[in-house]
C-alpha cells in the first residue's frame, strides 16, 4: 500500500514513481510531433515537476510565468520554492528574444478586460512586473514570499491535485460504483 498523501491522505492506486503517466520527460528530452519536436525544459519552483515545452519558436510555460502585467506563479505549493522559481524563469528568459511564450493563465489585472495568452521572451524581459531584466534573485524571492503569504489556497486545488497525480484520471470507483474526491475538513496546510 502506498504512503498517504499528506493533504488528502489518499492510499490508493497512485504510485509515487510516475507510472500513471504515459511519458515522463527530463530536461533536454524530446518527443516527435509530426514534423516538429517537443523539447522539455525543467522549470521547477511553482511545483517540483513543472516543465516548459518548446515547439519550434514557441514555449508553453504553464504556470511558471504569466502575462507581463501580472508576473509569475506562486511558489508556496508543496515542493515549491521561490529561489528555484527565479532560476527556472531565468532559464526560460534566456531563450531567443523572439520566442513566443504561451502562458497557462491570464489573471486580468484591474482595469483590463481582454484575456491574453501569448507574449514573447523580449516582452517578459522588458515588462514582467516581477522578473523583468534587472530584478535580482534576492529581490524576487522577497517579493514572492511576501505575496504568497497573503494568498489563499486556490478554490479547486484539492480536487485538482487528486486528478493531476493520476495523470488526469479520476480515483477508482467504490464497490458501489461511485467516484469520490477527498476534501479534508481539517489537517495540514498545503505548503
Amino acid at each position: 500500500m502506498a504512503a498517504p498523501n499528506k493533504v488528502t491522505e489518499t492510499r490508493d492506486e497512485v504510485a509515487a514513481d510516475g507510472a500513471a503517466f504515459d511519458v515522463l520527460m527530463n530536461e533536454g528530452d524530446a518527443l516527435p510531433l509530426g514534423e516538429f519536436s517537443i523539447g522539455a525544459l525543467h522549470a521547477p519552483g511553482h511545483t517540483p515537476a513543472c516543465l516548459t515545452y518548446r515547439i519550434g519558436d514557441a514555449a508553453f510555460v504553464g504556470d511558471t510565468l504569466f502575462m507581463p502585467d501580472y508576473g509569475t506563479a506562486r511558489a508556496d505549493f508543496p515542493g515549491g520554492d521561490a529561489t528555484t522559481l527565479y532560476r527556472s524563469i531565468r532559464k526560460v528568459l534566456a531563450l531567443p528574444p523572439e520566442t513566443r511564450i504561451f502562458v497557462g493563465h491570464d489573471y486580468l489585472p484591474e482595469g483590463l478586460a481582454d484575456y491574453r495568452w501569448e507574449t514573447t521572451v523580449a516582452e517578459e524581459r522588458a515588462r514582467n512586473v516581477h522578473v523583468h531584466d534587472g530584478v535580482e534573485e534576492a529581490d524576487f524571492v522577497a517579493l514572492c514570499q511576501a505575496r504568497d503569504a497573503t494568498l489563499a489556497a486556490p478554490t479547486l486545488i484539492l480536487p485538482s491535485l487528486q486528478v493531476n497525480i493520476r495523470a488526469g484520471a479520476l480515483p477508482a470507483p467504490t464497490a458501489a460504483g461511485s467516484v469520490f474526491l477527498r476534501i479534508p475538513v481539517s489537517g495540514p496546510p498545503l505548503s
